[in-house]
């Protein structure tokens, strides 16, 4: 399994743009066969700051999640356009 948080940083002003975005992102990212869990959220005490927890079945999973129509509409032609910074953390289970 691939685990991670995504946590990106975007201007005020952008803050329903982004809302929009996540409502489009999430629901077709958790369609894809692959997707084991897709979680947009606002950070409390951080109003321009969403982190998003992502798991995947595997590797190639994640690479098909990259390669998606809703992926490069969204993240890539849309988040990314936005972000002002963004940093990714890989999990390992516990268990």
């Amino acid at each position: 399994m691939v685990s991670f948080t995504v946590r990106m940083r975007f201007a005020e002003k952008d803050r329903e743009k982004i809302s929009e975005v996540l409502k489009e992102l999430a629901p077709a990212s958790r369609q894809e066969p692959g997707c084991i869990t897709y979680i947009p959220h606002w950070v409390d005490g951080e109003a321009c700051t969403v982190l998003i927890y992502e798991q995947y079945k595997d590797e190639a999973a994640l690479e098909a999640h990259r390669a998606t129509p809703h992926f490069q509409q969204y993240a890539i032609g849309g988040l990314y356009q936005m972000m002002l910074e963004r940093s990714v953390e890989n999990l390992v289970a516990v268990i």
